[in-house]
């Protein structure tokens, strides 16, 4: 019996001792700070950045979560300073924690009670400040939009020049409809923009590009008009203000557009020249063409489209003289050299082409012209 007895006893240690070694022990209390974060408005100020910096040296930052709350965990023991930057402020707003082993120590921070109630001033600023945020925002994406449909206005356009014609009319509908959309987002972008928003400019100038390609005259030339007005050192505007007048027949004005282009950007000067013979030629006004496309030439010598036009508007501009049964013609001096500048460099491109058939039609021309009735031409 006596031996039974310490058996058990001893059997009954271990199980205690197994027991104890079992027994879930108690958490240690992590040492952390904690919060939420209001906004002026007493709101939770979800995602906002949140620093803190330790005595020791320790730095870390996070942001708040949708509820407005924060949490630094495994701090050491110390005084903390948290840190939050708020808006128009370039200094942080900073508040000193203290913090004791395995303590978690809360540190709200209600802006509304610390700094709205106080600086109502401030408060306005800010909200001015987000009501402006907000149409930015509303702008670019009226804006951005606008240009997606110019982009597709302009792929349509390219199309509708290709197309056979039973399919014109209907790309036509298409172009006009995407200007009109595109130009409609511009205008809601503008309408979005600050009075005096130094890109205002950007809007005439879309808007323009919009009914240009449209066909749209009378409305393109005054949009680039409003962003002439609005940029007046920008040559691109000038240049395609010129373009848009001359199309509508507007020469002399379109000559003051294009002049004020070349003045404003010499570097590009001979593509200003070179539009406005262009104009001039697809009106018919060859004889007025000379002169900017020798200007172009001069600037940019390199251009086979160039010196093909000016050889054309120089025959254009060439001298007849009857002499008994013959129209005898003058050409314009530099006409054939013109032409051949052309083939040397576009030898075997369009303008190349078109400046060899040129040159034989300018050797028919030099050969004589018969005037007598029933009369045939002389051969060169």
């Amino acid at each position: 019996m006596e031996k039974f007895l310490k058996a058990s006893a001893l059997a009954a240690i271990l199980v205690l001792g197994l027991a104890s070694l079992c027994a879930p022990r108690a958490a240690a209390q992590e040492t952390a700070i904690s919060g939420t974060v209001l906004d002026l408005d007493g709101k939770p100020w979800a995602d906002y950045g949140v620093s803190l910096e330790g005595e020791q040296g320790t730095k870390q930052s996070t942001k708040t979560d949708k509820a407005g709350r924060y949490s630094f965990t495994g701090l050491k023991p110390g005084t903390y300073k948290i840190s939050v930057i708020l808006p128009l402020q370039k200094d942080p707003f900073t508040a000193q924690v203290k913090v004791s082993a395995g303590q978690t120590v809360p540190a709200d921070l209600n802006f509304q009670e610390l700094v709205a109630k106080k600086n109502p001033e401030y408060v306005a600023a800010v909200k001015k400040q987000g009501e402006e945020k907000s149409k930015f925002g509303a702008m670019k994406q009226h804006f951005d939009q606008g240009v997606a449909l110019l982009e597709q206005e302009r792929a349509a356009k390219a199309e509708l020049s290709k197309a056979p014609a039973d399919q014109k009319d209907a790309l036509k509908a298409k172009v006009s409809d995407l200007s009109s959309q595109a130009v409609a987002e511009f205008q809601e972008a503008q309408k979005a923009a600050p009075e005096k928003d130094p890109n205002m400019h950007l809007f005439w100038a879309r808007m323009g590009e919009a009914y240009d390609l449209a066909g749209r005259n009378d409305e393109a030339i005054n949009a680039y008009q409003q962003a002439v007005a609005a940029k007046p050192d920008n040559a691109s505007y000038y240049n395609n203000l010129g373009n848009v007048l001359a199309r509508a027949g507007k020469i002399d004005e379109a000559k003051a557009a294009y002049t004020k282009s070349a003045e404003l950007d010499p570097a590009n000067a001979a593509m200003a020249w070179r539009n406005f013979g262009i104009s001039l030629y697809t009106a018919g006004r060859m004889q007025e063409a000379v002169d900017p496309l020798q200007k172009a030439t001069q600037l940019d010598p390199k251009s086979a489209q160039a010196w093909y036009l000016l050889g054309a508007c120089l025959v254009a501009s060439a001298d007849y003289k009857q002499v008994g049964d013959k129209m005898q013609v003058t050409l314009k001096p530099g006409t054939v050299e013109a032409y051949q500048k052309a083939i040397d460099l576009d030898p075997n491109g369009p303008w190349g082409a078109q400046a060899k058939q040129g040159l034989e039609g300018v050797q028919t021309l030099t050969g004589g012209i018969d005037t007598k009735v029933g009369g045939k031409k002389k051969k060169p």
